[in-house]
């Protein structure tokens, strides 16, 4: 499959998806990473005033306002491969430190899955997800954070992975983790600092949604 990059950040995107996409998480995302790009029908949902789509990538299956995206201003990039999800056409085509993205969890769940699996497939290019009342995000080499006493940390392999460090959770993350065998849900922050490392990628740690700000600074 070849790629090409057809869009060059200059700090943080805001990448938005064709599915729900909450008006206060994208203001949110927004604050953080102001450039937005939109996954193919991501560019139908409205920004916020003073914000507008540098552009839109996909395979333009779904996308119904293309005409008007170009007027503002945007570059509309159709990728007709049909090997990849356009979250995945977005991720290999966009260069940029880090990405947030809504509109790609909390609908379909066989869109969610995919969201999933596309960042287990990109473990280079750190991307936060956010849907509802959570965020997710595949876990670095090495990942600390400051988290309140009892905050949800749940944990799910996308591959096995074992604990390699682990520092300030309830239960410890000793042992090998897969997806069809141990995972690492419901977990608890103890207070202070929250540190893990696993031996190879593919490890997803989610968190809720309202501690977006403090994960991006972490990652």
């Amino acid at each position: 499959m070849a790629s090409r990059t057809l869009y060059r950040a200059r700090g943080p995107v805001t990448l938005v998806g064709g599915g729900p996409v909450a008006p206060a998480d994208l203001a949110r995302a927004l604050a953080l990473a102001p450039e937005a790009v939109a996954a193919d029908s991501g560019g139908d949902h409205p920004l916020p005033p003073g914000h507008a789509f540098r552009a839109v990538i996909g395979d333009m299956d779904s996308l119904r306002t293309a005409e008007r995206l170009r007027a503002e201003g945007a570059a509309v990039h159709a990728v007709p491969e049909q090997e990849t999800t356009d979250l995945e056409k977005c991720l290999y085509s966009i260069e940029a430190p880090l990405f947030i993205g809504l509109g790609f969890l909390g609908g379909r769940v066989d869109h969610h899955l995919a969201a999933m699996n596309a960042l287990a497939k990109n473990p280079a290019k750190p991307v936060v997800l956010i849907g509802g009342a959570d965020l997710c995000f595949l876990c670095p080499p090495a990942f600390e954070i400051d988290l309140a006493a009892g905050t949800r940390v749940s944990l799910f392999p996308m591959a096995p992975v074992a604990g390699l460090e682990w520092d300030g959770l309830r239960w410890p993350l000793r042992g090998a983790f897969r997806p069809d065998g141990r995972i690492g849900t419901s977990n608890r922050a103890t207070g202070g600092r929250v540190r893990m490392a696993f031996d190879a990628p593919g490890m997803l740690v989610i968190l809720p949604a309202g501690l977006l700000g403090r994960v991006v600074e972490s990652l």
